[in-house]
């Protein structure tokens, strides 16, 4: 991980870039904090073996930019521990508490699960310091995950998003790639909706079924342990041939920068709904745009776990961050949309724009 923050820094942010390096533990992390003119910061812990600063500051601004589409009282942050998420339980629990300890004083940043860490992390984070979201309902959360905060966002804002696009959500043919917390939900809602899911991934490789994939049967094997390529029909595929199966509904749900100028050529769908943050690369998303695909910007489409975070913190309810999470991804969602029609402009441009004067002006009222 370098430590070179400096060359991120713009007028919105970051507010701090905080390296941790506790050898004893073997904890390496990087905790940024973009931008609090909202609120306290809310954002995500994602482990990886190959997490960096860059990861951690990108993510931390698509969580400003996330918080302040939707409305929330609350700025954007991120945080990367560095290791293997399926570390024993044990090992990861110290690694998760050492972290904790180590931002105990950072009290502008609120850390909430991502890839690599869950419900059970972040009651290990509240245990330590009094402070996390997404968790376990045991001690008084709304477990984002188990629940598919996310995945139902994503299926709220398809609905919207398939009218700009001549799409019809029945019948449409759904790939998935990264099947986890985010993916197998948003393939379960929009598969209830009358959607055909053809194709997931996972990292092992993908799994194509031009005739539809059972996504409750496909879901009971990823809950047991088992990867896609065991579902018993279908055909194996390697993990990115999931970029060359046609469909109308394309879905990256896994790491960053998953769809790049140098792979974009390989799709053949009408609409891209990022599931995953940054999934898209700039130069790819302008050539989509250019084909006349509709990719929608991420920090809008799949605000679902961050307003059902809002909404736990805050004292909400389940029922009430479901509401909440279709409300406002529906009202975002047409108002970008709309937006980036009338001006032709893409529809991240109009979305990081809708962000940024919600920023700016939360800023006037700061020191």
């Amino acid at each position: 991980m370098m430590n070179d923050g400096f060359r991120f820094a713009d007028s919105l942010g970051p507010n701090k870039i905080v390296h941790i390096y506790e050898l004893t533990r073997e904890l390496r992390a990087v905790l940024v904090i973009d931008n609090v003119a909202c609120g306290p910061a809310i954002g995500g812990i994602r482990m990886a073996p190959d997490v960096t600063t860059e990861e951690a500051f990108r993510l931390a601004r698509a969580m400003t930019f996330k918080n302040a589409a939707a409305g929330l009282p609350h700025g954007g942050g991120k945080s990367v521990i560095v290791g293997n998420a399926k570390m024993p339980l044990p090992q990861k629990e110290q690694l998760i508490r050492a972290f904790a300890c180590a931002i105990r004083d950072l009290t502008e940043y609120i850390p909430g699960p991502d890839m690599g860490t869950d419900e059970r992390c972040m009651g290990w984070i509240k245990d330590e310091i009094d402070r996390a979201v997404g968790l376990p309902p045991a001690i008084g959360g709304i477990p984002l995950d188990e629940i598919g905060a996310t995945g139902f966002g994503l299926s709220a804002c398809i609905a919207v998003a398939a009218k700009f696009c001549e799409v019809d959500v029945k019948g449409a043919r759904v790939v998935v790639q990264g099947f986890g917390a985010v993916g197998t939900h948003a393939a379960r809602f929009l598969s209830a909706q009358g959607a055909v899911v053809i194709g997931v991934a996972d990292s092992q490789g993908t799994l194509f079924h031009p005739q539809g994939i059972d996504v409750a049967r496909l879901i009971a094997l990823k809950n047991a342990g088992h990867s896609v390529l065991d579902y018993p029909d279908g055909e194996k595929l390697a993990g990115d041939d999931a970029l060359d199966l046609e469909c109308e509904i394309w879905i990256p749900a896994a790491r960053p920068d998953v769809i790049r100028q140098e792979n974009v050529a390989r799709l053949k769908t009408k609409l891209v709904v990022p599931g995953a943050n940054i999934a898209v690369t700039a130069e790819a998303e302008q050539i989509l745009h250019d084909r006349q695909v509709l990719v929608l910007p991420d920090f809008i489409a799949n605000a679902g776990g961050v307003i059902c975070a809002a909404v736990e913190y805050h004292g909400g309810t389940q029922a009430l961050a479901f509401q909440t999470i279709e409300e406002r991804i529906h009202t975002n969602t047409t108002l970008v949309l709309e937006e980036a029609r009338q001006t032709r402009i893409t529809p991240r441009q109009a979305a990081v724009a809708f962000a940024e004067r919600r920023v700016r002006d939360a800023m006037m009222y700061r020191r």
